[in-house]
């Protein structure tokens, strides 16, 4: 006698298990993986170095030119942060006295020279090199040649200074003791630990920055539990096939 030919329910019900599972695996390991990207937030990029500006009126403006060829007149007030930012537009601003009476009110003028303000604000603990620590911040009354620039009344009053190859200031009062414009990520900020591998070689832009882990779940073990689901779901649909 043949056989009887399978009811079309029973067949239907006997693929269903694989039909899921080749359903269900993928878009559960896909959404581990997008679980992956959302617990991984990128950390901006930024830049240790000393910014320099120009007191203008009752604000700080970005100075467009560098200290060496910039020649302040007497009266001018001229700032100095030690920061890590992106670029001008998110650098942090000078704290602390910024008025020329206030830092130069007792110095005379000379003939033949000018009085320059200095406000030189050496940052926070989170932006300092590792193992520095920033100084309290300075102000001091410059007086320097008519034609002197702001990298010579800088010089007058704080030394040592440190500058590179390409004549990024590097350094005022000796701080920091190494590093120059050096680029290091977010999160290395937060922690006050250099992105590169060691002391600046001088260049104003440090390739090869590295990325700390922000303490989030492993790759490991969001997939490993999106692999888990799938396979509880193929143990549920193979145990309803069973009944059926």
């Amino acid at each position: 006698m043949p056989h009887a030919p399978r009811s079309p329910v029973r067949a239907t019900v006997r693929t269903a298990p694989r039909a899921a599972l080749r359903t269900v695996l993928p878009a559960l390991l896909g959404a581990g993986v997008l679980a992956v990207a959302g617990a991984a937030p990128a950390h901006a990029q930024g830049y240790r170095y000393w910014s320099f500006w120009e007191r203008n009126g009752d604000a700080w403006a970005y100075a467009t030119q560098g200290p060496g060829t910039l020649r302040p007149e007497d009266g001018d007030v001229l700032g100095f942060r030690f920061a890590v930012s992106e670029d001008s537009a998110d650098a942090a601003e000078p704290r602390g006295a910024a008025s020329f009476e206030a830092i130069c009110g007792g110095t005379d003028p000379e003939p033949g020279s000018k009085r320059v303000a200095l406000s030189v604000d050496f940052g926070d603990r989170a932006d300092a090199p590792s193992g520095e620590t920033p100084p309290k911040g300075r102000t001091a009354c410059a007086v320097v040649p008519e034609d002197g620039t702001a990298a010579e009344a800088l010089a007058a009053e704080l030394k040592p200074l440190r500058y590179n190859s390409e004549s990024l200031l590097c350094a005022i009062a000796g701080y920091p003791r190494t590093g120059c414009g050096e680029q290091i990520s977010g999160s290395d900020r937060e922690t006050g630990t250099d992105a590169t591998a060691g002391p600046s070689d001088g260049a104003s832009e440090a390739d090869g920055a590295s990325e700390a882990t922000d303490g989030g779940p492993s790759v490991g073990l969001l997939v490993g539990a999106a692999a888990v689901a799938a396979l509880g779901a193929a143990a549920v649909l193979r145990a309803r096939r069973r009944r059926s």
